[in-house]
């Protein structure tokens, strides 16, 4: 580990585009408005949820003061029901990187910061009816329904852990009629190289940021995420892409009167922090190279 985030960030080169990865709650934000407002730059969004207008608290997307501060792209773009996919975060992006400001690109999906760094398979798209058959199967049987029938070696790539991956899987062999892993092994040149870019991993301790997660999820039902959820009731869709912010499920199971409210929170916060950990996994597992700091 090479220190500091600031110690580190006060030396860089001002004139590469910088990544900046790490789990929910690690401090991204405040470190790219730093360095946004130290030595110039536009800060480019690279978390799939804070790409939905819909959730601008609960998914700590910056504040409209933050916003004020330095250039911010691709937060809050998107009204729920839009098709939106790492490949078309990439095409948003590839712009960006060509613009005259320098990109300093956050985030902490780690799918769209792979993709951006070491180039995205050119998959053929899902038809609709193939996505609907995944879906039913997979609330119909669980993962292990879908497991069987995809190839060993993409087994051994994709998180097991996570259903969205395994049906994603599932989709692409029964569509194209070949595993994942090898439309993966075809991937083209990457938009942002790692020479071309400074790439930094914010690396947090586990019980610091636990106490950082669950203390910013109460401060997020204070200033309104209630609220937020609240709005989206009429159309919730538990499935739908926009609706996979953490804590809306719980919020809403709270607005139905299934939970309480301290139950929710109480709820909300574990999966928060399972999620920070499914971060951190995918950080050590595609990441070695990056430079790793401590948050401050």
């Amino acid at each position: 580990m090479a220190g500091t985030a600031l110690e580190f960030i006060d030396n860089i080169d001002p004139e590469k585009p910088v990544v900046i990865a790490g789990p929910t709650a690690s401090g991204k934000s405040a470190l790219a408005l730093r360095l946004a407002e130290t030595q110039g730059g536009v800060i480019v969004n690279a978390d799939a949820l804070q790409v939905w207008s819909t959730w601008r608290i609960l998914s700590a997307r910056p504040t409209a003061e933050d916003e004020a501060r330095a250039p911010h792209r691709l937060y809050g773009h998107l009204a729920p029901g839009a098709d939106y996919s790492v490949g078309h975060w990439l095409r948003e992006v590839a712009p960006l990187l060509e613009g005259p400001e320098r990109p300093i690109i956050v985030g902490g999906t780690g799918l769209y910061l792979s993709a951006l760094t070491e180039g995205l398979a050119e998959i053929p798209p899902v038809p609709a009816a193939i996505r609907a058959e995944a879906a039913a199967r997979l609330a119909d049987g669980g993962p292990a329904a879908l497991l069987g029938e995809i190839d060993a070696e993409t087994v051994s790539r994709i998180d097991r852990r996570n259903p969205a991956r395994i049906q994603r899987a599932w989709e692409v062999a029964r569509a194209t009629g070949r595993g994942l892993s090898a439309w993966q092994d075809e991937t083209g040149a990457p938009l942002l190289s790692a020479d071309r870019a400074t790439l930094i991993v914010l690396d947090a301790e586990r019980d610091w940021l636990a106490g950082r997660i669950d203390r910013r999820f109460e401060a997020m039902v204070r200033q309104g995420a209630l609220d937020e959820v609240r709005a989206t009731l009429a159309r919730w869709d538990p499935k739908a892409l926009w609706a996979k912010a953490i804590g809306a499920p719980e919020m809403v199971a709270h607005l139905r009167g299934e939970m309480t409210l301290e139950a929710a929170v109480t709820a909300a916060q574990a999966s928060s922090r399972q999620y920070a950990k499914r971060q951190r996994s995918w950080f050590r597992g595609r990441m070695r190279g990056w430079t790793w700091l401590r948050p401050e």
